[in-house]
């Protein structure tokens, strides 16, 4: 698996497109702006789209979810809590921001412990909510990619809507032990490891 990093719209989310060298089939996580560009590396690296996976419902992850859909005709998946999240632009934040948008509804629905495949691409999905009702991470046998849970030094906002430390912090849990050497993929971000997360993040002490 190759791992593409693109930081996308203004917010400087990361979204992910993940490359299948054997089959050159592709997942997105999170397309969050900026279509046209996550097409392009698609298209450079001749890759045939088969999955967006938004760890969340955000705005900054989900903006680019029909543009990709319309034009690749891959499916959408969302776990079930952030579901209608996505299509509604107060729930989603970005009736705030002033730019109402509504994603296409998920092509499917996701629940802890699911397995979503292309090709030699396998991630395990990780129910961890806190950051949203629906928040997920997304794990592979070297990476996790952490969404809006756990950053390079801190962890996602909990003032949101539907969004709770207490459950970050119960999130958190499931994933601190799943191997010091998982390279984490951060939705904001620099890339770090569980192990050097253990070790300076001041959040995760608490636990």
């Amino acid at each position: 698996m190759i791992v593409h990093t693109l930081t996308l719209g203004p917010m400087q989310a990361n979204c992910y497109v993940l490359e299948c060298e054997k089959t050159k089939s592709a997942i997105v996580i999170d397309p969050g702006d900026e279509a046209d560009e996550i097409l392009d590396t698609i298209k450079n690296r001749g890759l045939k789209l088969e999955f967006i996976v938004n760890t969340h419902g955000h705005i900054d992850h989900i903006s680019a979810n029909g543009d990709l859909i319309r034009k690749t005709s891959a499916k959408l998946c969302v776990h079930r809590l952030d579901a209608d999240m996505i299509v509604n632009p107060q729930s989603n934040l970005s009736f705030f921001l002033g730019n109402p948008i509504s994603s296409p509804p998920p092509d499917i629905i996701l629940n802890d412990g699911d397995i979503i495949e292309s090709g030699t691409i396998k991630l395990k999905v990780i129910h961890t909510p806190g950051h949203s009702p629906g928040s997920i991470v997304l794990l592979t046998d070297s990476a996790i990619f952490s969404g809006d849970l756990l950053f390079a030094g801190s962890i996602g906002r909990y003032d949101f809507p539907g969004s709770s430390y207490k459950q970050i912090m119960e999130s958190l849990k499931k994933i601190i032990d799943l191997g010091d050497d998982l390279i984490v993929y951060p939705g904001h971000g620099f890339e770090t490891t569980i192990g050097e997360e253990k070790e300076t993040n001041p959040f995760l002490s608490e636990i």
